[in-house]
C-alpha cells in the first residue's frame, strides 16, 4: 500500500506545482555522500578512437532539476541527494558516480548542482557552476518542468528553449571546454499520465495540483482533455529534438537518443508520495541507462 493518506496531508499543506515538487529556490549541495557498493573503473581509461568519446570519465558534475535531486524518493516533499541517479551514494541505486568511479573516488570527485524546480531558463546558472569543477563529464537532465506547467499556455516556447540550452553549453565551454557532457532526455509524461491513472491514489494526489498540463482531471477522455495532453507530449517531443540537435553540434556531447524517454516504467520506479517523481528504483533504473549509454564506444543511435 502506498503511504497516499501522508502524501496528501503534506502536499495539501505546501502545494505542489512542478515536476520539482518545490517551485524551487535552493541550489545544489556540490558534494556526493560516501557510498557502499564496489564499483571501480580502469586505472587509465582510453577515448574511443572513433569517436574521442572517453567511457570512464574520473569526474562527474551534475545539473538539472528535481529528478537529480532525488526529489520525493525518501520523505515526502524533500531532495534526497543520496539517492540521485546521477552523484548518489546510496548503495541501491548505484548512481553513475558511483558506477564510473567507484564509492570512494565518488565522495570527492562528484558534485550535484541540480535544482529542484528549475527549468531550461536557469541551466546556464548551473552550468556556469559545474564549469567551476573542471568535471570531465557533465550530466544533463532538464526540459520536465517546462512542459509540467499549469496550462499549456505557459509551457516554455521551443525556441525558448533552444536559447537557453545553447546559453547553457557556452557557459560550459567557456570554463570547461574539453568536459564531455551527457544529455538525458525529456521523460515521457503522457506515458507517466497512462500508467497512473489506473490507480486511484495516484490521481488523488495529481489532484492537488501536480503537472496540471498533462495530469490534471486524469480521468477525462474528451476531446479537450486528450487535445491538451497530445500538445503536452508534442512540446515534450520538440524539446527532445533540441537536445539532441544542439548536442550534436558539440563534439564532446553525447545524447541518450531517447532512451528515458522511452523507458517503459511501472509503478515501482515512481515516488511513493507523489506517483510523479522517481522512486529509488526509478533512480537506479536512470543509472543503468546513462551508465550503459556512456561507456558504449559509440553513441545510441
Amino acid at each position: 500500500m502506498r503511504t497516499v493518506g501522508a502524501a496528501l496531508a503534506a502536499l495539501s499543506f505546501v502545494g505542489v506545482t512542478a515536476l520539482a515538487g518545490c517551485s524551487g529556490e535552493g541550489s545544489g549541495d556540490g558534494v556526493s555522500q560516501n557510498a557502499s557498493t564496489t564499483s571501480s573503473p580502469s586505472a587509465s581509461p582510453s577515448p574511443s578512437r572513433a569517436s574521442g568519446w572517453n567511457p570512464k570519465p574520473g569526474s562527474v558534475a551534475a545539473v538539472g532539476d528535481s529528478i537529480t535531486r532525488g526529489f520525493d524518493a525518501c520523505s515526502v516533499l524533500a531532495d534526497c541527494p543520496e539517492v540521485s541517479w546521477a552523484t548518489g551514494s546510496d548503495s541501491l541505486v548505484r548512481s553513475l558516480a558511483v558506477r564510473l568511479l567507484g564509492p570512494a573516488k565518488a565522495v570527492d570527485r562528484s558534485w550535484n548542482h541540480a535544482v529542484s524546480g528549475a527549468r531550461m531558463a536557469q541551466l546556464p546558472e548551473q552550468m556556469a557552476l559545474a564549469a567551476k569543477e573542471r568535471p570531465e563529464l557533465v550530466t544533463v537532465m532538464m526540459g520536465a518542468n517546462d512542459a509540467c506547467r499549469d496550462s499549456v499556455g505557459l509551457m516554455t516556447p521551443v525556441a525558448d528553449f533552444r536559447a537557453s540550452f545553447e546559453a547553457s553549453m557556452r557557459q560550459l565551454r567557456a570554463g570547461a571546454p574539453k568536459a564531455q557532457v551527457y544529455v538525458s532526455s525529456v521523460p515521457d509524461l503522457k506515458r507517466l499520465w497512462s500508467t497512473g491513472r489506473l490507480d486511484e491514489g495516484a490521481k488523488r494526489i495529481w489532484s492537488l495540483g501536480i503537472c496540471r498540463s498533462m495530469l490534471a482531471e486524469a480521468d477525462d477522455l474528451g476531446p479537450a482533455a486528450v487535445a491538451r495532453r497530445d500538445a503536452v507530449q508534442e512540446r515534450v517531443v520538440a524539446y527532445n529534438g533540441v537536445l539532441r540537435d544542439v548536442c550534436a553540434k558539440d563534439r564532446h556531447c553525447r545524447y541518450d537518443g531517447g532512451a528515458v524517454f522511452g523507458f517503459r516504467f511501472t509503478g515501482a520506479q515512481l515516488s511513493p508520495w507523489d506517483w510523479f517523481h522517481p522512486s529509488r528504483d526509478g533512480q537506479a533504473r536512470l543509472a543503468e541507462i546513462a551508465y550503459r549509454n556512456i561507456t558504449a564506444a559509440e553513441p545510441p543511435a
